[in-house]
């Protein structure tokens, strides 16, 4: 109030006087903090509530439901829920079929969807890239609707780090992501299986990651060199001399005009002629050697049985299994004491028996990856017809087909001050590749590999470290 005094500005209030005394002016306030008391109330009251209906797997506290869906209004039998909307849904898998089976763009499904006069949701309204790509990010395509993804933090700089996780922010905040352990998941009919969309995920991530972003001349290491000193990403910039234009990857953190004229880095720029011949080398010496790559796998196979994140995702999916057991075991226990009709019980039923049979499997391959030897052999024959087709169109590539391959051959490249470090991975992944197609099965990332490194310098000589 006293600051809108102080600007000039009136305050009128419509149900009590305007305050003149001390004591109206006292009474004011105290009047506001117990509104502003009040509300803070309300709002965790009803943040606790809707909490505690999602963990009941209520999809009541979700927003409006996505394409594909449509919600059903609880009854005095039932709480509201989501099912299928066969019209809407018969496009959802055409839009994941185009996009990890023929490999087309988001633009390119868009273009496609409205040549084809397929309707949005909304009347009238063409299908936009943003509708496309929130379709394939939306995890209850496949059967788990998430509560609770995101929260309001304070405005952030935006980095690279959390530029390829995703993050957003506007003006005065930032919508960020929960770590995904606090999701609430709540299951729902499935669209897709579970493995056409983690191939969407992947590829989401890979296309954020490697975007060229207009890039007029193509660079072979684009979006894979990062700074040992400061975890920039490395962009490239050009010079031009009296004879040609000379390309050189410089750090984000070593230029001062993006840190208030205080660069953050001591990085050099390095020449680009001179390091992209030194990491494709050693893809192709990788190749040469398949040893390296066939010991890799075992040490990997070995490793995968004891690995953290392998055991982690084990164990939520045994407590998601028995939570779904739980939940079943409450429906009947409730319709055998006469809480629930039979008509209920056979509509909610389902969707937690399909939701529990998805768990169970997705536990069973995880395991099974794990102890399984002739997965060993088989991926080493796929690496093995993989190796040969590339040996044999070698000479004949170009730098965006050398990229592609670089791209599942190297995982990510740190740069220091006179040494490079490769981080290999197992070039399995779906996708197409020069000579053939690609091989199918999981990208396993490989473990750099010690005693090895280039020494770098900055210009014209470059030598290597033994």
């Amino acid at each position: 109030m006293e600051e809108l005094a102080k600007n000039g500005v009136e305050t009128v209030f419509v149900r009590a006087p305007q305050a003149e005394t001390p004591e109206e002016r006292l009474l004011l306030q105290v009047q506001g903090m117990l509104a502003e008391y009040e509300r803070a109330q309300i709002l965790e009251r009803s943040r606790r509530g809707k909490r505690h209906r999602a963990k009941q797997g209520e999809a009541s506290v979700l927003s409006c439901a996505p394409y594909g869906f449509r919600y059903v209004k609880k009854t005095q039998e039932r709480p509201g829920y989501y099912e299928i909307f066969e019209p809407e849904a018969a496009v959802v898998r055409k839009i994941y079929a185009l996009y990890t089976g023929e490999g087309l763009a988001i633009g390119k499904i868009t273009a496609r969807l409205n040549a084809e006069g397929i309707p949005a949701r909304k009347s009238g309204k063409r299908w936009e890239r943003s509708s496309v790509w929130g379709i394939l990010k939306n995890p209850a395509y496949r059967g788990t609707a998430c509560f609770g993804k995101t929260k309001n933090a304070p405005r952030q700089r935006i980095t690279r780090p959390m530029r390829l996780k995703g993050g957003r922010v506007s003006q005065r905040a930032a919508t960020v992501d929960r770590p995904r352990e606090e999701w609430i998941e709540i299951p729902v009919p499935a669209i897709v299986t579970s493995e056409t969309f983690a191939l969407a995920e992947e590829r989401l991530r890979q296309n954020k990651q490697f975007s060229p972003r207009r890039t007029k001349v193509e660079s072979l290491l684009q979006g894979l060199l990062y700074c040992r000193h400061c975890s920039y990403g490395l962009y490239r910039s050009s010079t031009r001399t009296s004879a040609r234009m000379i390309y050189y990857y410089r750090c984000y953190g070593s230029d001062a005009y993006r840190h208030g004229g205080t660069p953050l880095c001591p990085q050099k720029p390095i020449r680009q002629d001179l390091l992209d011949p030194i990491v494709w080398g050693e893809v192709v010496r990788l190749l040469d050697d398949p040893s390296l790559i066939e010991n890799e796998l075992k040490r990997r196979q070995e490793a995968a049985r004891h690995a953290d994140p392998t055991q982690r995702r084990l164990e939520a999916l045994k407590q998601e299994e028995i939570r779904l057991r739980n939940s079943m075991e409450r429906l009947l226990t409730a319709y055998q004491e006469g809480l629930m009709s039979l008509e209920e019980l056979r509509s909610r039923m389902p969707a937690l028996k399909g939701r529990s049979q998805t768990v169970r499997d997705e536990a069973l391959a995880l395991e099974a990856m794990a102890i399984d030897p002739s997965a060993t052999l088989k991926l080493a024959d796929v690496l093995s017809s993989f190796r040969e087709r590339l040996q044999k169109n070698a000479g004949t590539l170009d730098v965006s087909e050398k990229r592609r391959i670089m791209r599942l051959l190297v995982k990510e490249i740190a740069v220091g001050d006179d040494t490079l470090t490769i981080r290999h991975s197992i070039p399995v992944g779906r996708g197409p590749i020069a000579g053939g197609p690609a091989p199918e099965g999981p990208n396993i990332p490989s473990q750099p590999r010690s005693g090895e490194s280039y020494a770098l310098c900055p210009g014209r000589n470059l030598r290597h470290a033994l």
